[in-house]
């Protein structure tokens, strides 16, 4: 049965713990901080029953829990693990400390993967006797209901290390997206860095409002890229397919593109716009909101699982 080291079990390190032991794979986890062990029962047990409700929690919540241990020191976690998942504070320092750790640690075959959504690998892996098995597996927020994960490898890992990785997190139910080479953000985080900019542009020159730019992603574009990207959205939107589309509406698309914001929509002018539609956050309206995001996300969730095993396209 395949092993699974968490390191960090934070939000992020738990959805992982939860994604791999709904898989059937046997789980250790570590943290720093022993009060997060403490808790993480019960906030894999929340976690677990939201799933179960919409039927992703792998049909026995019982036994998924016998399959995950916490462990107190770092060398018992990792002692047989065939892939770590580290998913610590988004700090270069903190990441090279860590693995330095995870290389020492633990055994030479395990792959050494990083949740890390902006740092690369070379940024904490060069140098390590072990960077050949490191790299980014990069989720989305929170990965046991969103499940693509970036792959990521830096310049001295092995394609070996990929080849595993990827099968692991198949087998674990994700959807895995390999990178050919390392480049910052990676590739969700540089197309919503994108759509962003050009988000808070319209919204800071009173072009549209919050609400009507959240709208058209909502009701317009998010209901098709739920089941389809933005590539095969464009492969059936001309008679001709995509070569098709793009000699109808390419000059139009790049004439929108070169005109689209960039890195100077990120102000705090924006941001202050933004804020007074949603007004000040309340740390429990926040929480409860997070709750109902998930809710959603799973009954997306299993919806699409459902149509793919049905058949459906």
């Amino acid at each position: 049965m395949t092993h699974i080291a968490i390191v960090g079990a934070g939000l992020i390190g738990r959805s992982w713990t939860f994604v791999f032991a709904r898989a059937g794979m046997n789980v250790t986890v570590w943290d720093k901080e022993p009060s997060v062990l403490e808790r993480l029962e019960e906030d894999l047990t929340a976690m677990i029953d939201m799933a179960a409700a919409h039927g992703r929690a792998g049909g026995d919540p019982a036994a998924l829990k016998s399959r995950i241990e916490a462990r107190h020191a770092l060398s018992d976690a990792l002692e047989r693990a065939e892939l770590v998942q580290e998913s610590g504070p988004e700090v270069l320092e903190i990441k090279q400390k860590i693995f330095r750790e995870l290389d020492r640690l633990s055994p030479a075959s395990a792959i050494i993967a990083s949740s890390s959504s902006a740092l690369m690998a070379s940024q904490y892996a060069e140098g390590l006797s072990g960077c050949a098995r490191c790299l980014v597996g990069h989720p989305v927020n929170p990965p046991h209901l969103v499940p693509v994960v970036e792959l990521s490898p830096g310049p001295e890992t092995a394609t070996e290390t990929v080849d595993r990785a990827e099968e692991i997190y198949r087998a674990a139910g994700q959807v895995p997206v390999r990178l050919s080479r390392e480049i910052d953000g990676f590739i969700l985080n540089r197309l919503q860095a994108a759509i962003l900019a050009e988000s808070l542009r319209l919204i800071s020159e009173g072009i549209v409002s919050a609400e009507g730019l959240d709208d058209t992603i909502r009701h317009g574009l998010g209901r098709r890229w739920a089941f389809m990207g933005p590539m095969e959205t464009i492969a059936l939107n001309a008679p001709g397919g995509i070569e098709d589309y793009l000699a109808r509406y390419g000059p139009m698309m790049a004439r929108l593109a070169d005109d689209c914001a960039r890195g100077e929509a990120f102000t705090p002018g924006a941001a202050r716009k933004i804020a007074e539609h949603f007004g000040e956050p309340e740390p429990a309206d926040v929480r409860r909101r997070q709750a109902w995001r998930d809710g959603e996300l799973a009954a997306l969730d299993r919806h699409l699982i459902n149509r793919r095993s049905s058949g459906g396209t």
